[in-house]
């Protein structure tokens, strides 16, 4: 197993926003979390990325992550809303990452990415030019640049409408299978978790 929680538990002000929660997901294995709006499924997230404290044990690969700090954890986190750089271009957000970690051959590596999520040709545009589904395909992009052990996906279709959402969790379900990546979806739409997830 890579990720494993075993009773884990988020709190706010006293009041419960994540009750007890266990579960095991595989390398390379998609798994969603599904359940409606306020049930605490963002928070589930931000405590596996530690961005939250809980209560339990938020494993990978065995090792407990009570400690370690966000930026250490491996993991990325792709939010619904995409949160691209408006004054960067779609290479430069997608390579940003990599820069900063001064990554040999960024330019190539993100023109591989940019094929894998379908936007060849779209480098040197901004993101106020794209539709909702291309900045997602680039925020996206950017999350797997880094090759993170685990991707931590909050809703990431869900500011987009029905027709596009549908046709992009097909979509998103092909590249993470194509890039091998471990993930951890949550979302409130049952389809969107049949299409894009191994595992409910």
């Amino acid at each position: 197993m890579s990720l494993s929680l075993t009773h884990v538990s988020v709190d706010y002000d006293e009041v419960p926003a994540v009750v007890d929660v266990s579960l095991e997901l595989p390398r390379g294995e998609v798994l969603a979390v599904l359940g409606p709006s306020g049930s605490g499924k963002s928070t589930l997230l931000r405590a596996v990325a530690g961005l939250e404290p809980a209560r339990g044990t938020v494993a990978w690969a065995g090792q407990d992550l009570a400690g370690t700090p966000t930026h250490k954890r491996g993991f990325a986190l792709m939010f619904q809303d995409g949160q691209l750089f408006n004054h960067l271009t779609v290479a430069r957000n997608v390579g940003y990452a990599l820069r900063l970690r001064k990554v040999r051959d960024t330019e190539s590596r993100v023109v591989d990415l940019l094929a894998l999520v379908g936007l060849e040709g779209y480098a040197d545009r901004l993101p106020s030019t794209l539709s909702g589904g291309e900045r997602q395909r680039v925020a996206l992009a950017r999350s797997l640049a880094v090759e993170p052990r685990l991707l931590l996906l909050d809703e990431p279709l869900s500011a987009l409408d029905a027709g596009l959402r549908e046709r992009l969790a097909r979509d998103l379900r092909d590249i993470l299978v194509a890039a091998g990546t471990t993930a951890l979806m949550v979302t409130h739409d049952h389809e969107e978790a049949f299409t894009v997830a191994d595992r409910l």
